[in-house]
């Protein structure tokens, strides 16, 4: 599968890599949200969140964990929202697993996470109960 990030990874399109070790990647994103949206990658090509093995999860969260206040303080931020979209119905684009680090202004226009999904369902107490028990079951 080669995506266009395996491609940055091995040298064949340029980026503006911020930090890379062993096992992750992080880079200035093409199409910026915010002034230095950043992201995360692992080296190796997975296509969603449930694919990545748990030790490369480790040490893709722990970049993650690093670059945060690297952003954030680059770019004088007030926060920042850091986010997956896991799989193309969630809005993601490429099919490799990558985080995203969005700088956040006050007053930016941006809204919270709770944004993305458009109108929230209503569901009754049952219905959480019955999604709660499911989703337990299968861990």
């Amino acid at each position: 599968m080669s995506t266009i990030f395996s491609k940055i990874v091995a040298g064949e399109i340029p980026a503006r890599i911020v930090y890379e070790d062993e096992t992750t990647v992080a880079f200035l994103d093409a199409n910026p949200l915010a002034p230095g949206h950043t992201l995360v990658i692992p080296r190796e090509e997975y296509e969603r969140l449930n694919d990545v093995p748990e030790d490369v999860a480790t040490d893709l969260y722990a970049t993650i964990h690093r670059l945060v206040p690297a952003v954030e303080d680059a770019v004088d931020a007030d926060a920042s929202t850091v986010a997956f979209n896991n799989g193309e119905a969630a809005g993601q684009e490429v099919p490799h697993v990558h985080c995203h680090i969005v700088p956040r202004f006050e007053g930016d226009g941006g809204g919270p996470i709770h944004g993305v999904a458009g109108d929230p369902p209503s569901l009754e107490d049952d219905e959480l109960d019955e999604i709660a028990d499911d989703i337990e079951s299968r861990t």
